[in-house]
């Protein structure tokens, strides 16, 4: 299996959901209502609800603000605030998506699956690619697995959402113990292989083990994540490994068949459409099974990718934690702190999660990256050192780790070990453009090794050709190997890709100098001074060089001075 992903098609079966600014008369309500649209642009979904019920009070009837107020409910999770908001839409006659994926959804919550299929004829919709799934849920709701089978296969048959439908009809089956039909569609034997998600992964593990066939259920967690993978599927592997059964607890029948409906969706969406239809899915994934992890995952990074980082920790916080997916919400919970500025809490966090779990490298490094990241450079490679010593083998994914550690190491004046672990990180991975252009330019800025510098940062240039940082490397290369008119021509392009950098635009500044371009160059230095560099010491030298020139300042200095140019512009 590989990963489910949206097609062109199916984003279109789901579009739509939630309109974008439904019309409003605005006769007396014009102050709550333009608040709670404005809050609504930031999805702030808490004050938009405060803001369009405040506007109802004086207009009840008034669809518009009914459909924005129950956008905001979903938003915010609270959709039992939601369902009355739909009913009062219905009532107004006015025809809304959205209303009807809330009524659908309440619909399935209470098992109430021959109205939902009224409702489905009746026109009331939440997508067809959703309604076609809903329908043969429904159907299995009701016992008539025949048909629901038959609405599968109607959707697997549709253009661009063959895989939904399949994926689907092997939850159904398998959720009535078909555990053999199931996993013929699992394996590809029916209708060709289906693409893995890590629940659908989770399922066919359990649907092997259902048919006592362990073998080949720990051969595809191996085969999905590796030996030292995801540590979940490693708990997994261990039951099977000692001869467990697995229970097929995937989905657990039609309400969260429905409810798997709605995150797989939600899941196809996400990255590809608006922030909130892909919330409004999960939300109703959430509505239907409360306690499913990855759906609170789901909702959690959008609700951080859109900024509202308190709603993101609090759902992040639903996890308990004996779930194995808490130390992932744990992880997610203190990047949500760190984007909302909460530093010392994120810290806290990690480092409460890592004494809990001292076992776990990507802990400690997540530890260790928050750490640099805030400039505690000594914390950071205390926290890289306990993730390393974690390794019980040698594996090329921890490249990462001693390049992050390297650049800790550097920036407290520990060459040496920062130097051995580029280079450990080369080892791992021979050609990552971002490590050969940090050793290559640390050779470059400590004098040294200057050839292999830009032997390296030629080939991250060659892995990389627009990444500003690593052409502006291959420019300061050349500059610093006295090769001052090639410097010039990637030192510009370094410029054009990185405009506002005021390293690069420093850079430039004193390739031109060497080229007795001085004009020029005191103008790059003062765009660069401009763009504000990151420390006074940065600024004060540029500064300098506007004074005297760059010559003296290398006088100054006790550096080298230029080498003669043969350029005579």
């Amino acid at each position: 299996m590989t990963m489910l992903r949206p097609l062109s098609l199916a984003l279109a079966l789901c579009a739509g959901l939630v309109p974008s600014a439904p019309a409003v008369a605005l006769d007396g309500i014009a102050g709550p209502y333009l608040a709670g649209r404005q809050a609504s642009r930031f999805s702030d979904y808490g004050a938009a609800s405060d803001y369009f019920r405040r506007a109802l009070i004086s207009d009840p009837a008034n669809s518009g603000l009914l459909e924005n107020a129950l956008v905001a409910e979903i938003g915010r999770g609270a959709i039992d605030m939601a369902l009355p908001l739909a009913g009062r839409l219905e009532q107004s006659g006015v025809k809304s998506q959205i209303a009807d994926l809330v009524v659908l959804a309440d619909l399935a919550r209470t098992g109430d699956y021959e109205t939902g299929l009224v409702a489905l004829d009746e026109g009331r919709t939440a997508g067809a690619l959703v309604d076609g799934l809903y329908r043969a849920w429904s159907l299995a709701g009701l016992g008539r697995m025949s048909d629901a089978t038959t609405a599968f296969d109607e959707v697997a048959d549709a253009a661009g959402t063959r895989s939904f439908g399949l994926y689907h009809k092997a939850l159904a089956l398998a959720s009535v113990g078909d555990f053999e039909g199931a996993d013929r569609i699992f394996s590809g034997e029916e209708g060709g292989p289906l693409r893995a998600t890590r629940r659908g992964v989770v399922a066919h593990v359990q649907i092997l083990s259902q048919l006592e066939r362990n073998d080949a259920a720990i051969e595809l967690i191996e085969k999905t994540f590796g030996e030292t993978g995801d540590p979940a599927f490693l708990a997994l592997k261990q039951e099977l490994e000692a001869g467990a059964i697995l229970g097929f607890s995937a989905v657990n029948g039609p309400i969260e068949g429905i409810g798997e409906v709605f995150f797989t969706v939600a899941s196809a969406l996400n990255g590809e459409t608006s922030d909130i239809n892909t919330l409004a899915y999960a939300r109703m994934a959430e509505y239907l099974a409360p306690g499913q992890a990855e759906t609170l995952l789901l909702c959690a990074a959008i609700l951080e990718s859109q900024g509202q980082f308190d709603l993101a920790t609090k759902t992040f916080n639903r996890i308990p934690r004996e779930d194995p997916a808490f130390v992932t919400a744990e992880l997610g919970r203190a990047d949500a702190l760190l984007s909302d500025g909460r530093v010392d809490a994120a810290i806290e966090a990690l480092r409460q999660l890592a004494r809990d779990n001292s076992g776990r490298a990507d802990i400690w490094s997540a530890l260790g990256d928050t750490y640099r990241r805030n400039e505690r450079y000594s914390e950071a490679a205390e926290a890289y050192d306990r993730a390393i010593s974690t390794f019980s083998t040698e594996d090329p994914g921890q490249w990462v780790v001693y390049y992050t550690r390297g650049i800790a190491n550097e920036r407290i004046k520990n060459w040496g070990q920062a130097e051995s672990d580029f280079r450990k990180a080369l080892e791992l991975r021979p050609d990552h453009p971002a490590v050969l252009n940090y050793l290559g330019y640390s050779y470059l800025e400590m004098n040294t090794n200057l050839d292999e510098a830009l032997e390296m940062i030629e080939r991250a240039v060659a892995e990389r050709p627009d990444d500003g940082a690593i052409v502006d490397s291959f420019g300061w290369a050349l500059y610093r190997l006295g090769r001052y008119d090639e410097a010039v021509v990637q030192m510009e392009q370094a410029v054009e890709l990185m405009p506002e950098d005021a390293v690069v635009n420093d850079h430039l500044g004193d390739v031109y100098w060497a080229v007795d371009r001085k004009r020029e160059a005191e103008f790059q230095w003062k765009r660069a001074l401009s763009f504000e560099p990151d420390t006074e010491e940065e600024a004060k030298r540029i500064r300098r060089k506007l004074e005297i020139g760059l010559d003296a300042v290398l006088k100054e200095e006790g550096a080298e001075p230029l080498a003669v140019t043969k350029n005579e512009n």
